[in-house]
């Protein structure tokens, strides 16, 4: 699941050259999950930054509606935030896209088999990060939000306005408007601006969107 054709056939290559069997692709989150409803694969590669549903959300609900099917992370992220992000909102693995075409079916191997699977590149410094106290207790901002106000901000960050949100998700623009000023409360952040470069820092969105 990423948001770009030329990555998504390239992968696809690849992964068919190893003798892997691709039941689909998608573009964006919201793609990915109604893709997996019908399809039902055993794993997923899914992308950080994508529009519309972001990876992280996206393997959050994965994670909740179909436990059975493995989700991992590749992504050109590799600081700690995003692998941490990553794991507890469910992700089975987290392959840097600079990884070797062997890593990833090392990857894909360890996953399907039952055990987690990180890119070394990745993995120290998420260790680290954990140990130095990133517990249960101590969860950012943004895992506080509920997962509708997370679809919310990905939405209103690509740009959306109030009426254009509730239309994608079949709600109310007042409804809309609430659950904006709280995430702006909650987040610490007073206007647009601030939203944006919020998004930018947990991989919502790609600077040059």
């Amino acid at each position: 699941m990423d948001d770009e054709p030329d990555v998504r056939l390239l992968l696809r290559v690849q992964l068919e050259q190893a003798g892997f069997e691709i039941s689909g692709e998608a573009g964006d989150g919201r793609e990915a999950i109604e893709r997996i409803a019908q399809l039902r694969p055993q794993l997923v590669l899914m992308d950080l930054t994508m529009p519309n549903l972001g990876g992280i959300e996206a393997t959050r609900i994965i994670h909740e509606d179909y436990p059975d099917v493995h989700v991992i992370i590749l992504s050109m992220h590799k600081h700690e935030d995003y692998v941490i992000a990553a794991l507890r909102a469910g992700a089975a693995g987290y392959i840097h896209k600079g990884s070797s075409p062997q890593e990833i079916e090392w990857g894909i191997a360890s996953v399907t088999s039952g055990r987690p699977f990180l890119s070394p590149v990745v993995l120290q410094p998420a260790v680290e990060t954990y140990l130095a106290g990133a517990t249960e207790q101590d969860v950012g901002a943004f895992d506080q939000l509920t997962s509708r106000q997370r679809q919310i901000l990905q939405l209103v960050v690509e740009g959306r306005s109030s009426k254009e949100v509730a239309q994608t998700l079949n709600m109310g623009v007042r409804t809309i408007d609430a659950h904006r000023a709280t995430i702006m409360a909650r987040l610490g952040v007073h206007n647009l601006p601030g939203l944006v470069r919020y998004a930018i820092r947990h991989g919502l969105i790609s600077a040059d969107e």
